[in-house]
């Protein structure tokens, strides 16, 4: 695929996964909370500003840190190079 499609298409999937995650935070039946992290998780591959913002927000929580570097690595790793 080439990179310029995958950074195109993660942009797209984080964006929308926020949209879901705010909607869901009003529905009872949806995990809104869930879907805004996949979203921030896939922003923070796409935009290196992102990624600072979100790694200095999570420092201050050591596993959740942890959590989103494995994450990010897993999903770096799933999607390939961005």
């Amino acid at each position: 695929m080439p990179r310029k499609f995958k950074r195109l298409l993660i942009l797209s999937l984080g964006i929308l996964f926020i949209v879901v995650g705010i909607i869901g935070l009003a529905l009872p039946f949806l995990q809104g909370i869930l879907f805004i992290a996949i979203g921030s998780i896939l922003l923070s591959l796409y935009s290196a500003k992102f990624r600072a913002w979100a790694e200095s927000h999570t420092r201050k929580f050591p596993k959740l840190h942890a959590l989103v570097v494995k994450t990010e690595s897993w999903i770096s790793k799933l999607v390939g190079e961005v």
